[in-house]
């Protein structure tokens, strides 16, 4: 794929795209370098309740970089697992990463991963189809405002395990570090819901498209860039990285 973007086929919504396999949440624990971190994330047996700053049981250590309303729920493919461990020739487990939630795909279609989900995406978790709307009051919908960025602790959860150095860095070229939601509707989440794509505004700017142009070292058109500054749910620092990319003069 080119370094501007492709646009996702159109689709008809609500589309029932997963189901939601496991719901995790972690307590902060000692970590590497004297710190504490939440990144080993344990699967929920019970529903838990989700509101404006993510899943109420899960904790993040260090608040600063992690946590709050833009990065409420993290999600992250299992296929980044199968990555890594291909790769490095490890048995990283799931979870072990941070993310919250784990889904399966449905009816065929393609597992969510960066090269079909985009930002602005609206996904309901729960509910049920009914007179061609999605029911459910207490399901929780979510917004997808940026890509993770992986960071050394990445490097020190699997290098507590392994002598691989810099796993993080290679994650990152590759773009496979899952996303983050911002909460659209507060609710209760559990293992074995159906996941619903409810909205897709913006069916170009998939985090594919969207790592490649904010870690390619070219520049580009304003045409390029521009409609992706006019995302109103892309978290700021995205922005600011695009924005460096415009051609000037």
């Amino acid at each position: 794929m080119s370094a501007t973007h492709r646009s996702n086929p159109e689709i008809n919504l609500p589309l029932h795209v997963a189901n939601l396999v496991c719901v995790r949440a972690g307590k902060a624990m000692p970590f590497t370098r004297e710190e504490m971190s939440a990144i080993d994330k344990a699967p929920i047996t019970a529903p838990v309740a989700v509101n404006f700053m993510g899943l109420t049981t899960d904790e993040q250590a260090d608040r600063k970089h992690h946590g709050g309303p833009l990065k409420a729920v993290h999600q992250l493919p299992t296929a980044t697992y199968e990555k890594i461990n291909t790769e490095f020739d490890l048995k990283v487990r799931v979870g072990t990463l941070g993310e919250n939630l784990t889904t399966e795909a449905v009816d065929g279609l393609p597992e969510m991963d960066e090269s079909n989900v985009c930002i602005g995406d609206v996904y309901q978790y729960g509910g049920q189809y009914g007179d061609d709307k999605i029911n459910g009051e207490d399901s929780v919908q979510l917004c997808i405002v940026q890509p993770r960025r992986p960071c050394y602790k990445i490097n020190d959860q699997i290098g507590q395990f392994t002598k691989v150095p810099n796993i993080a860095a290679w994650v990152s070229k590759q773009g496979i570090s899952g996303w983050y939601f911002q909460v659209v509707r507060d609710g209760t989440i559990d293992a074995d819901l159906p996941v619903y794509l409810v909205e897709r505004p913006y069916p170009f700017a998939t985090l594919e498209a969207l790592w490649q142009l904010a870690n390619s070292k070219e520049k580009f058109d304003a045409e390029v860039i521009e409609p992706w500054l006019a995302i109103e749910c892309l978290e700021a620092s995205w922005k600011k990285v695009l924005a460096k990319k415009i051609k000037r003069g």
